[in-house]
């Protein structure tokens, strides 16, 4: 729902500049825009109409017009929130959630924030102590950027929005190059536009009398209940995603559900009671998902409509997408979720997905690790260092050398994320200039540290919360949605599923048979034994095999010869990891991907610069 943009202080063509911010994200919010301009600060709103159509506009004022605000995203316990508000005499002229918003803060102040349920990315300025309070909710889900400029916050739901600010100097962070070349995606604070930070999930912002403070309101905590048995956690996992779902589905206009193979998507298309499910695929067996989701669609009695995605469609939209993700992001599957959104728009204005599954019930297969690698991890870390030591020594492949090197290694130093991309050798060879200033392992570090007594798996759990969750999985969800003027829902990223996914013991998430155990047991009382039991698979997308393509080898070796790459990277050392992918040599795909990714990204916000 929507986008928002603005600015502190009272420039010479407020109004203008606000206009170009505002257009930067029509996308966003087609159906209506609102603007509010005093002497202290400019807030500009593109609304996608959902709920309240009629009254819900923005800019939104309290009665006394001096507290307004501007507001992405959905609260789904408004209507209760609503009536406690109204129980302490506070009136109100609509029935949006973001009215909610206006007065809980008129009550709470900052304290508001714990009352909240919900996706949100919002700013309220309070004229009466001219204060400027914003906030982004508890697992990232909405965006929300901002900069400083000659002593004035510049606030955004899209980086774009914040380069039409007067002022802003458009620079590559080099800093979030190298960590990107690593983890497939921005994981700084900092963007890639040097400058803008993005406000982090569950943190709140003050700005006022040129101070900006910034500070966590929320954080989530894995605390295993061991009382319970396997039966009590299923039962209560499936009461809390009904709750969840049909809280999401509270709208004025229809909601639709994406569905993929997987049993995350499944699990909710099944239970949200829609008409309609959306689907994309490619004309290769192993990566089309959409018989698949024909087939349950039909079982479940609910529409299914498809795309099949071509090679030319998949390689000439990456531009586009690029430019709509604001910041690089080499993740394959995000130009899936483009089509796939597209193709929702044609039929609905919002869509559930199923985001958050994995990270709060341990669904990825690399958690299965852990214990795969007991047999190695038991022993004693000096013998453990030894055999790494060894297998890395021996100069060609052979049949478990990389699981003994892995095992030689602690968590810490394995486990970064679901995307390993360049070690800090290889970025180190491959870029121009190296700064190293920040380690995978100083990135992961104060997350570990908060989970020192925690199992494995649950720590991974934490590690993907606070890194690929953000940075990876919801970017891709809101950019590319709201590209098609979509409203993405995702009703496993609810604070009352988190409150049930927290307590489980690490045997009713990973198993060496299987992830995600109690959450598929919850999901099977609705979904077929092959959707539920189904392994992880994602958005397939067959890039290994174009990159062998004449064509396709072509397309990326001139843009790996390019001025840009020169200027980034040791373009003999790039074109190496192409030769050695085309040649058989090695599979590099992924790492030819991330870095022909930054080079789209770069080529669309920078080459007329």
């Amino acid at each position: 729902m929507c986008g928002f943009c603005g600015f502190t202080g009272n420039l010479l063509e407020s109004e203008l500049v606000l206009s170009n911010m505002m257009d930067k994200i029509v996308h966003r919010g087609p159906d209506s825009e609102g603007k509010h301009i005093d002497a202290k600060v400019a807030m500009g709103f593109r609304r996608l109409s959902i709920i309240d159509l009629g009254f819900g506009a923005q800019p939104m004022y309290n009665e006394t017009d001096d507290v307004v605000i501007t507001f992405n995203g959905e609260i789904y316990n408004y209507q209760e929130l609503r009536e406690e508000l109204i129980e302490k005499g506070h009136v109100f002229k609509n029935n949006s959630d973001t009215e909610c918003l206006i007065h809980a803060y008129e009550e709470y102040g900052k304290g508001m924030l714990k009352y909240l349920r919900g996706m949100f990315a919002f700013v309220i300025w309070d004229a009466k102590n001219e204060t400027l309070f914003g906030a982004r909710d508890f697992f990232g889900i909405k965006p929300f950027y901002y900069a400083e400029v000659d002593g004035n916050l510049i606030f955004a739901s899209e980086i774009k929005s914040i380069l039409e600010y007067p002022g802003f100097k458009k620079q590559v962070n080099k800093e979030a190059l190298e960590s990107y070349l690593t983890f497939q995606y921005s994981v700084l604070p900092e963007t890639f536009f040097k400058g803008v930070y993005k406000l982090m999930p569950s943190h709140c912002i003050t700005y006022k009398n040129g101070v900006t403070d910034i500070e966590r309101y929320w954080e989530p905590k894995f605390e295993a209940d061991e009382a319970k048995n396997f039966d009590e956690f299923v039962d209560e996992i499936d009461s809390a995603m009904q709750d969840s779902i049909k809280k999401h589905k509270i709208s004025d206009v229809e909601v639709g559900s994406f569905l993929s193979s997987g049993v995350d998507s499944s699990y909710v298309a099944a239970c949200f009671k829609g008409d309609k499910t959306f689907t994309v695929g490619f004309d290769y067996a192993k990566y089309n998902e959409i018989d698949f989701a024909k087939k349950l669609s039909k079982k479940i009695e609910i529409d299914n409509y498809s795309k099949l995605i071509s090679k030319d469609e998949y390689w000439d939209v990456l531009p586009t997408v690029q430019y709509h993700m604001d910041e690089p992001l080499a993740d394959p599957s995000a130009v899936a979720l483009y089509f796939v959104s597209q193709t929702a728009a044609k039929h609905v204005k919002v869509a559930l997905s199923g985001e958050g599954a994995d990270e709060f019930f341990g669904g990825y297969n690399i958690y299965k690790e852990p214990d795969a690698l007991r047999p190695i991890t038991s022993l004693p870390m000096p013998i453990r260092k030894i055999m790494g030591g060894i297998a890395k020594a021996i100069p060609f492949k052979v049949k478990g050398k990389n699981y003994i090197i892995r095992g030689s290694k602690n968590l810490e130093e394995r486990f970064i994320g679901n995307a390993f991309m360049f070690n800090q050798k290889e970025r180190e060879s491959i870029l121009k200039s190296f700064s190293g200033k920040h380690t995978p392992m100083s990135i992961t570090k104060p997350f570990y540290d908060k989970v020192k007594d925690k199992d494995d798996v649950t720590k991974m759990q934490y590690i993907d919360i606070h890194l690929w969750l953000i940075g990876d999985i919801l970017l891709k969800a809101d950019k590319m949605s709201m590209a098609h003027s979509l409203e993405v829902r995702v009703p496993f990223l609810d604070k009352e599923v988190f409150n049930v996914a927290r307590k489980l013991p690490k045997k009713f998430k990973v198993t060496k048979q299987n992830t995600k155990v109690a959450m598929r047991a919850a999901a099977n009382k609705y979904v077929p034994d092959m959707v539920a039991e189904k392994k992880k698979l994602g958005f397939p997308v067959p890039i290994r095999i174009w990159l062998k393509e004449d064509k396709y080898y072509n397309i990326i070796k001139s843009a790996f010869e390019s001025n840009a790459a020169k200027e980034f990277f040791n373009t003999n050392r790039i074109m190496k990891f192409l030769d050695d992918h085309k040649n058989g040599k090695e599979d590099n795909s992924r790492k030819i991907w991330t870095i022909y990714m930054f080079l789209v990204w770069h080529e669309r916000f920078f080459a007329a610069a």
